[in-house]
């Protein structure tokens, strides 16, 4: 029985591994295969407030990077392999089996965003190392995706480096490979990857001319192959000698170079390939060399975001490939490193002078009219003005760099590498040792603050660099305009620092990039409408929080952004339809720590229409004499009076409405639509009451129903279901009791509203209602199986199956993906150890815990697990 047990139920907790999960085998078949996924995003976030604003292209997600994320990074983390009715047998961790990297900036992103799936990645490299003798499947990359052969040195070394640090920081380890950027690559940027101690790098096989043997049966070096035309072996690993001056190869530096699979490549992002795990083995299987050589390794990359971005359910077929069909196979899954090390190279390659993988022209993508990312019409002669205005801004930048940063730091540019540590951990603590080790002499706080600003001046110079804004075909696309963005954030905090103005003559260069749309012109005009107007100022940010104080009640200390806003003084007035705040608050940036104290006056006159203004006062007796002048204005209930007030306290400069961030003025569109929205709900549901027997006799006779009853219906049956909804959900939110023991009349009144909008064919508008359901299954699960399994166990998983139910029959499409997880979890680490020790003879299993067993897989069925094996494996116990 404990041998029928062993096959049918794994032993080990997730992240263990057995010889079923990839683990090489004692005998290997000499086939390697190593997939590598390239996951990268351009940063989206707005330079001023550090966070990305709301992008309604991404719907409906918030912005790309979270519907990217959900559409690839975590079901990549949490790869399904389903049985013949979708039902879930594996929960995959892919990245513990692909090669990887992800962009820093994206990594900075989806740890502020989804701690869960970002710890399962860096979970996965070092799962792989404890597979792979010490060798992960992370890689590095250059930091923010610049293209190195077109960055002067300097900048090269600091991307190089600032892609290093980042990766030792959340991998815990020296990084052994780094992916640049495009795979752009020339032997200077060749050279700084050596100086910086990386191993290996992987290429496409247009970039190299030549190869050949590094030591032939003679002893000699063989002669040399022309591949410049694609013919490249990548089924090993290539050594590239670092040159002298005068040419000739350095024997002591060098660096390895993996050439992917093209062909095969190519098919992953544009064929069927992906279709299937047996279609990928069967693709990969077509590339290995039937010469009987004792090693080989079939080596393919792509952008990461293939698996399930750009091809929806391929990363079911990853997992599926490289678990069960690679092994099948007889071929070993392994990655870059761990095959160098234990396959070193036996042959060498030359590149070509200046390649990258996306562009038949060197590196003419990222500077030139050369025709790759167009397609259609549009020219791309603005790619070079680009980036002659851009390499002008930066000469001029480095320039106040080394001029104000020399008196503040003992090398600025050293400053500069090592600033990457503070912009991953920017707490008081990380500070203090920043500045320990690189200020030129203790530095006070207004001091310190200018550094940081500095240092915030060269991170967005170097973000302007980033090569998605060149990869298209317009300037005027949101790449394009995002580079723009940091550079006027760059120049913005030169102007803060040194008192330059750059921006003028800037712009002026712009000119010379000419746009494909008229209504730009070119890039001044791209500039001025889409670049300019992004801009926030601390006076703008504090007139958001003004304005959203009206409908909000802030903490003491809140935080905004980038920014946290601390109260010095607060009032808020109603006063029939007027409402006034007036306050004071010491606006701090929690990048650069500068502080600024500002006083407010906001005016909501009722309806769409604010009124607020802004300014600093040099007392405390001057602002309190102001507030106690506005809030007379209002005892007056006239609002002409308190506008006259605000403008003669404030200035003319004021804010309304239109000034808010995006984000906070759309919620407050919909706070003072609510009652608007409730009236005619209840006008709505006032007819449908009064003509439901009508409604009953159209249906019942088969004829049209009238458009003004049927839209009455729906809209009052949606209405009634989500205000169900969320007594249930206020009914179960208690953490500190049991959501599946309340709520039952709900259920039983959600059932009545799905069986009448049934009848009458409703159609159910319910956006809310999706996220409300299923953040309570996911709650419900977790309580259930957080918990010793209860008296209540059987009912419990019952009222959940009903919950699961309703969200078929109101046509909710439920993901049940992050419930799955869990259960999964505790299927492993729970039910798996008990059935193991009962098998085992070390634990008896009890009548009363069988009985539990099998309400929990009970649990399985409702959230569509393959449970089947367990339960065979119970009966036989």
């Amino acid at each position: 029985m404990a041998d029928t047990l062993q096959q049918t139920v794994p032993s080990q907790a997730p992240g263990d591994h057995s010889t079923h999960d990839g683990l090489i085998p004692a005998v290997s078949t000499g086939i390697f295969v190593c997939v590598h996924g390239h996951f990268y995003q351009p940063p989206r976030e707005n330079p001023y407030l550090d966070a990305i604003e709301k992008q309604p292209g991404a719907a409906p997600f918030h912005d790309w990077n979270e519907r990217i994320h959900h559409e690839c990074y975590r079901p990549n983390a949490y790869a399904r392999i389903l049985n013949d009715r979708g039902e879930v047998i594996r929960i995959v961790n892919t990245f513990e089996y692909i090669s990887f990297n992800l962009g820093p900036t994206l990594l900075s992103w989806m740890e502020r965003y989804d701690l869960e799936t970002y710890q399962r990645i860096l979970d996965a490299d070092r799962n792989s190392c404890q597979r792979l003798n010490g060798h992960g499947n992370a890689i590095a990359q250059v930091y923010n995706h610049i293209i190195l052969p077109l960055a002067n040195q300097r900048d090269k070394l600091t991307q190089v480096r600032w892609g290093i640090a980042d990766f030792k920081r959340r991998f815990g380890r020296d990084p052994e490979g780094i992916w640049l950027a495009e795979t752009a690559v020339d032997y200077p940027t060749l050279e700084v990857l050596v100086q910086e101690g990386i191993k290996f790098t992987i290429l496409a096989p247009s970039q190299v001319q030549r190869c050949r043997p590094l030591v032939t049966t003679h002893g000699e070096r063989g002669d040399w192959h022309e591949v410049g035309g694609g013919q490249i072996d990548p089924s090993r690993p290539y050594r590239c000698f670092l040159k002298y001056p005068d040419g000739s190869p350095d024997p002591s530096r060098y660096i390895d170079v993996f050439f992917y699979d093209g062909p095969i490549s190519r098919d992953m992002g544009f064929n069927d390939v992906l279709s299937s795990s047996q279609h990928f083995a069967g693709r990969i299987a077509q590339a290995i060399h039937g010469d009987h050589r004792p090693f080989q390794l079939i080596s393919v990359a792509t952008d990461g975001e293939t698996f399930g971005h750009h091809r929806g359910g391929a990363e079911k077929a990853l997992a599926y490939a490289v678990t069960e069909e690679f092994p099948r196979q007889g071929w070993t899954v392994t990655n870059y490193a761990h095959y160098l090390a234990t396959h070193p190279p036996a042959w060498e390659a030359e590149l070509k002078p200046v390649t990258a993988w996306s562009c038949s022209h060197g590196v003419d993508r990222w500077q030139d009219d050369c025709g790759c990312g167009g397609g259609g019409d549009w020219q791309q002669q603005w790619r070079r003005p680009l980036r002659d205005s851009l390499d002008w801004l930066r000469d001029q930048l480095s320039q106040v760099f080394e001029q104000q940063g020399a008196a503040l730091l003992n090398d600025p540019w050293a400053a500069r590498d090592a600033y990457v540590a503070v912009m991953g951990d920017r707490s008081d603590d990380s500070l203090a040792a920043f500045f320990a080790a690189h200020q030129a002499r203790p530095l006070s706080a207004t001091e310190r603050t200018t550094a940081l600003q500095l240092l915030e001046m060269q991170r967005h110079a170097l973000l302007m660099y980033t090569s998605c804004g060149w990869f298209f075909d317009e300037i005027s696309r949101p790449e394009g305009t995002q580079i723009l963005r940091y550079a006027a954030r760059a120049m913005d905090l030169a102007g803060e620092v040194a008192g330059i103005a750059l921006e003028v003559a800037f712009v002026e260069r712009l000119r010379a990039a000419p746009s494909n749309v008229a209504t730009f012109k070119d890039g001044a005009g791209v500039y001025q409408t889409l670049v300019k107007p992004s801009r926030v100022s601390p006076e703008q940010v504090v007139a958001h929080y003004a304005m959203g104080s009206l409908f909000s009640d802030y903490r003491r200390e809140q935080s905004l952004y980038s920014y946290t806003v601390e109260q010095q003084d607060y009032r808020r007035q109603r006063l029939g339809p007027l409402s006034l705040a007036v306050g004071q608050v010491t606006l701090t940036s929690t990048i650069t720590r500068e502080t600024l104290t500002l006083a407010f006056g906001a005016l909501h006159l009722g309806g769409w229409d604010f009124h607020c203004g802004i300014r600093s006062f040099r007392s405390r007796l001057d602002y309190t004499k102001a507030k106690d002048e506005l809030f007379d204005g209002l005892g007056q209930a006239s609002a002409a009076q308190t506008i006259l007030a605000i403008n003669r306290i404030f200035g003319d400069r004021a804010y309304g409405l239109q000034d808010l961030f995006a984000e906070e003025r759309h919620r407050m569109m919909q706070l003072l639509s609510q009652d608007t929205l409730l009236r005619l709900d209840q006008l709505y549901s006032q007819v449908y009451r009064d003509n439901y027997g009508v409604l009953r006799a159209f249906h019942r006779d088969g004829l049209p129903v009238p458009q003004e009853l049927q839209v009455a219906a729906d809209i009052a049956l949606s209405q009634r279901t989500l205000e169900v909804l969320h007594a249930l959900e206020r009914e179960t939110s208690d953490p500190s009791s049991n959501p599946l023991r309340q709520g039952e009349e709900y259920l039983n009144e959600l059932d009545a509203i799905a069986t009448e909008a049934s009848y009458f064919n409703a159609r159910l508008s319910l956006p809310a209602a999706k996220p409300m359901l299923e953040g309570l299954i996911w709650r419900s699960v977790w309580q259930l199986l957080s918990h010793e399994p209860s008296e209540s166990l059987a009912a419990d998983v019952d009222w959940l199956g009903r919950l699961i139910a309703l969200g078929d029959r109101l046509s909710l499409g439920l993901s049940l993906e992050r419930p799955q997880e869990l259960y999964y979890q505790y299927l492993h680490r729970q039910v798996f150890d008990l059935l193991h020790r009962a098998a085992q003879g070390i634990q008896l299993l009890r009548a009363k815990q069988r009985v539990q067993v099998y309400d929990i897989l009970r649990l399985g069925d409702y959230l569509s697990v393959d449970v089947a094996a367990v339960r065979d494996a119970l009966e036989g116990l």
